[in-house]
């Protein structure tokens, strides 16, 4: 019986980090591409970059939810309370990392559909394309889940207070 448990918990805890690996190496890949389409030249290689990102989405997507509903079935099965504070923190910095990189990834889309539609009328870039690419807006929301993101994984190494 006990070594049910003990394979039980193992288990649970491979898929969990698998799936905070697909959630921060998701993130950590959308990050790339967009420093990519900020350097490249011509607005075909930008909307190829941001296209690229869309490929990144159903990885921190899938890597978000297994790794807290796993992560939650884990404070079960090891026997943490669900009131300590390093589980509502993480909790919390997941739904902020989330809302975050939504709310930065739709205002993301912008540029890309502006960078088809440049690629498309002779691939010449326009102060529009430059303007949404750098908005401060939307990379300051992108790197604020990218930080969350990072913080969710310091308090599931670290556990303080447990």
């Amino acid at each position: 019986m006990f070594d049910n448990f003990v394979l039980a918990a193992q288990w649970l805890l491979a898929f969990h980090i698998t799936g905070a690996f697909l959630f921060l190496g998701g993130a950590v890949a959308a990050g790339v591409l967009n420093a990519l389409a900020w350097r490249a030249e011509r607005p075909s290689e930008i909307a190829l970059f941001l296209r690229l990102v869309r490929v990144t989405v159903p990885f921190v997507g899938i890597g978000s939810l297994v790794a807290l509903v796993l992560g939650l079935w884990l404070v079960h099965h090891d026997g943490f309370s669900y009131g300590s504070f390093w589980i509502w923190a993480a909790i919390v910095l997941w739904v902020v990392a989330q809302a975050l990189g939504g709310r930065g990834g739709r205002m993301q889309a912008k540029a890309r559909e502006e960078a088809e539609r440049c690629a498309a009328e002779g691939d010449v870039s326009s102060d529009r394309l430059r303007e949404l690419l750098r908005d401060p807006v939307a990379n300051a929301l992108s790197y604020a889940s990218g930080i969350a993101i990072l913080l969710v994984l310091v308090l599931m190494i670290w556990k303080p207070g447990s």
